[in-house]
């Protein structure tokens, strides 16, 4: 199991942090996904034999936020 500290980027509330925990938290392979909108992080715990961290990245992109390690 890996741990990994995302900066997110294009949130504008604490909807937009709960639609990105809710999508990370559905990935195969991610036990627990917690997005904090004030600090503007994702703390992510993750099986790299499931998914990488690259798809992780990608599926933030694809809801339109900005993710970078």
């Amino acid at each position: 199991m890996e741990h990994i500290t995302l900066t997110l980027g294009g949130m504008h509330c604490g909807s937009c942090a709960t639609s990105i925990q809710m999508y990370l938290s559905t990935q195969d392979g991610v036990s627990k996904a917690t997005v904090d909108y004030s600090a503007k992080k994702a703390e992510i715990d993750f099986d790299s034999s499931k998914v990488t961290l690259d798809k992780l990245i990608a599926s933030i992109q694809e809801l339109g936020f900005t993710a970078s390690k």
